[in-house]
């Protein structure tokens, strides 16, 4: 089993993305700070996840606090608030590894991929937050249908950016959560793995399904993280 001794934060936990990590992660044993603008709507959401698994390693917090208190940040936003965000939790988030779980969707056409001009979300939180901030991309294209199910999830992570150090740690997490990881690389290449959801999604939409996904075939299993 990975292991992980960074505490875990997730900016936007309060969704529907955000909650299905923090079951994830809390069913694994870890403790989870969910992080939301609205203390009210943060608590709430830790005591979903700790009711359903009968545990009390999840609580909830105002963004600020909740990012200040960890080592290891997640953010699960859309794309719309992710500058903004970005933005009010910088000086926090300095000497950090930031996951950015955020895919640039612009609605209506969210089946078409759409990447803003720094090439990705990833790149795009680099760009504000600096070179004292790892920032690293994951779960972008894990349906969060799959990580509510206690099921086992079928579909790889690949994860991209910051330094191999910071990216085996998020391969941890993602071997906490149940799933397989590949290490996909520097940062640049996170504009392919963000890309891939316009697609899933309009495959989704195409036949009728809610949780398509990627795997990685051609490498023996036991090579992941």
């Amino acid at each position: 089993m990975a292991q992980l001794d960074k505490k875990i934060a997730i900016v936007g936990g309060t969704g529907k993305e955000g909650k299905g990590l923090a079951y994830r992660w809390a069913k694994a044993g870890l403790p989870v700070i969910i992080g939301s603008r609205s203390e009210e709507k943060a608590v709430q959401a830790a005591a979903e996840v700790n009711n359903r698994l009968a545990v009390h390693l999840v609580s909830g917090m105002q963004n600020h606090e909740a990012v200040s208190q960890a080592d290891l940040i997640v953010l699960t936003i859309p794309f719309a608030f992710h500058r903004e965000i970005l933005l009010e939790l910088k000086n926090v988030l300095q000497g950090k590894i930031l996951v950015d779980v955020t895919v640039p969707l612009v609605p209506p056409k969210i089946t078409r991929v759409q990447m803003p001009p720094e090439g990705s979300a990833a790149q795009q939180a680099q760009a504000i937050l600096g070179e004292d901030v790892m920032v690293v991309a994951a779960f972008q294209n894990i349906s969060y249908e799959h990580l509510m199910d206690d099921d086992e999830i079928q579909c790889d992570v690949i994860v991209c950016g910051g330094n191999k150090e910071a990216r085996q740690q998020v391969l941890s997490l993602v071997s906490l959560a149940g799933m397989i990881g590949w290490d996909g690389g520097v940062i640049e290449n996170s504009v392919v793995v963000e890309g891939l959801t316009s697609i899933l999604i309009g495959l989704n939409k195409q036949y009728g399904v809610q949780s398509a996904g990627i795997k990685i075939v051609g490498i023996p299993r036991t090579n992941s993280q």
